[in-house]
């Protein structure tokens, strides 16, 4: 997907973008300096850390606008807009480890039984996307692991995360979707 290199520099402009928004309340430019690789369009989401716990996560699962751009936005989203948490205070900004991840299209899963998605669902490489209707929930592949999931778990977790029953993934109206991500820290 993305160099090393391009990764880490997303991680910086996500710090930055935080850090401009919190003394001046504006949204900083695609700088100039940007390179070609972060202008296509990916999904991106930035997760913010404090003190090892979740301080705000957003993103778009799926290509909106360039990669550049989006990383500006969901940082910006993840630090003042997350629901689940108050926004960001200055004085907290010095405690956060910035998190980006680049995310593939996601895929649609096709099965003729969901236990078959326990053969298709690789736990660490793959977040998972659940809708059904219009409940939509997305957990990130690092949520699997640093939570212990198998994949029962996961699917169970991601149709929470929806707002639907955790056995839903079971339901032949459930979509069910698979995507990687490169994080960089």
């Amino acid at each position: 997907m993305i160099s090393e290199d391009n990764g880490q520099y997303l991680v910086e402009i996500a710090k930055e973008a935080i850090s401009t928004y919190l003394e001046t309340n504006l949204r900083i430019p695609v700088p100039e300096d940007c390179p070609d690789e972060l202008k296509e369009e990916l999904g991106v989401f930035v997760t913010l850390n404090k003190k090892r716990r979740l301080r705000g996560c957003i993103g778009y699962p799926e290509p909106v606008k360039s990669l550049i751009e989006s990383t500006i936005d969901v940082a910006i989203s993840a630090a003042f807009e997350d629901p689940r948490f108050p926004a960001l205070k200055t004085e907290e900004y010095g405690d956060l480890e910035f998190e980006v991840t680049v995310l593939t299209q996601p895929e649609l899963i096709e099965v003729a039984h969901p236990k078959q998605y326990f053969d298709e669902i690789e736990i660490g490489r793959d977040g998972l996307i659940i809708q059904k209707g219009y409940a939509r929930g997305l957990l990130l592949p690092q949520v699997a692991p640093e939570n212990g999931f198998n994949v029962e778990t996961f699917l169970e977790h991601t149709c929470m995360k929806a707002g639907i029953s955790a056995d839903s993934w079971m339901d032949e109206s459930c979509d069910v979707y698979k995507f990687q991500g490169q994080i960089f820290k």
